[in-house]
């Protein structure tokens, strides 16, 4: 009986020395399929619980990590390299164009304090039977299109500036932690942080940067390869970003027993410096698209939860998103919660 402990004790070890193959390769590791899973009451509890729980602890390092149901330990996953495809900032309004959610036309959460994190939540999301995401001849018909192709996004403003504008003159930063659907590798979603250097100018962008070829610079972190996820499993999915001044800048994505993290310097923009208004919803994938639910019956609820550090007045605001991409439902009216608390939050509801 003493061997028998000792073989099982040592290979508890081994476990967790050795990442298993199965968290490198996301879209067919032991999370199961990417679509929602059946499961008993008490579980589907067990597993909110988890879901809120694995998102307040913290990452070993920078880099790329996954978890699974129960389990609240990180581990180390390979990360990818994001292509250079934008996800842009909104554009101008075109006249006559419909006003449904995003570019531009969204509410944000800002508070009075600053933000230490945010979390994106669907707490409703029903009727959906397609989805597709689909260019806008007004922005160039750019994206990653096709059915269920859509991003989630969590965005901060882009109204102020950090030491990464390296004193250029009017340079501000904006920061998307962005789940997208086929980023890189087809049937496989990317999970990463996208940053910006808005009007830095013409001359040459900084070391992992690029041009848009409109003056500002845009990068992206390392990439956390998972499953694709079904659009009608998005009430199921939780999109947390975390900033820490003088440390990493981590986003996480939670899905039925499932999370995923990606993350990287907070000095890569200072966005812990500033950070103090957050956009959250889907939208279409890239390139200024549109996410295009079947035109009738789509009903969703979307919550944006702030953690700051005292007290924070906090408001809903309109016309405030900052994401280029949109989707094809339109706005209900906002409402806040928690207003002079460490965790205000908004919520409004999109339907068509």
């Amino acid at each position: 009986m003493q061997s028998k402990l000792k073989f099982v004790f040592v290979a508890g070890l081994v476990s967790a020395a050795f990442v298993p193959a199965a968290f490198a390769a996301p879209s067919t590791n032991v999370f199961g399929s990417a679509s929602s899973q059946q499961v008993g009451p008490i579980e589907a509890v067990a597993r909110q619980a988890w879901r809120q729980d694995i998102a307040n602890v913290a990452v070993p390092s920078e880099g790329c990590f996954a978890a699974s149901f129960p389990s609240i330990v990180w581990h180390q996953v390979a990360c990818g390299t994001a292509p250079a495809r934008a996800t842009p900032m909104r554009h101008y309004y075109i006249f006559g164009e419909p006003m449904t959610a995003g570019n531009g036309n969204d509410y944000t959460i800002q508070t009075g304090q600053l933000i230490t994190k945010a979390v994106g939540s669907f707490p409703t999301f029903s009727g959906v039977t397609s989805e597709q995401s689909v260019g806008v001849a007004a922005y160039g018909d750019g994206g990653i299109l096709g059915s269920n192709e859509y991003s989630l996004q969590m965005n901060t403003q882009f109204t102020s500036t950090t030491a990464a504008c390296k004193s250029k003159s009017g340079c501000t930063v904006w920061q998307q932690a962005v789940y997208g659907t086929d980023y890189d590798v087809t049937g496989e979603g990317s999970l990463f942080w996208q940053n910006w250097l808005i009007g830095y100018g013409s001359s040459r962008c900084p070391s992992g940067f690029s041009s848009d070829g409109e003056g500002d610079c845009y990068g992206n972190s390392s990439l956390t390869q998972l499953a694709d996820i079904s659009p009608e499993d998005l009430a199921d999915v939780t999109l947390t970003s975390a900033y820490t001044s003088g440390g990493n800048d981590v986003v996480t994505l939670t899905y039925n027993g499932t999370a995923y993290s990606a993350s990287q310097k907070d000095s890569t923009l200072d966005i812990a410096s500033v950070a103090n208004t957050e956009e959250f919803n889907v939208v279409g994938d890239a390139g200024g698209s549109e996410a295009e639910f079947n035109s009738s019956g789509v009903s969703a609820t979307v919550k944006i939860a702030a953690t700051t550090g005292s007290d924070s007045t906090v408001s809903c605001v309109a016309d405030s998103g900052t994401t280029g991409e949109s989707v094809n439902l339109n706005l209900g009216t906002c409402t806040t919660s928690g207003s002079g608390t460490t965790s205000p939050s908004i919520s409004f509801p999109e339907s068509n």
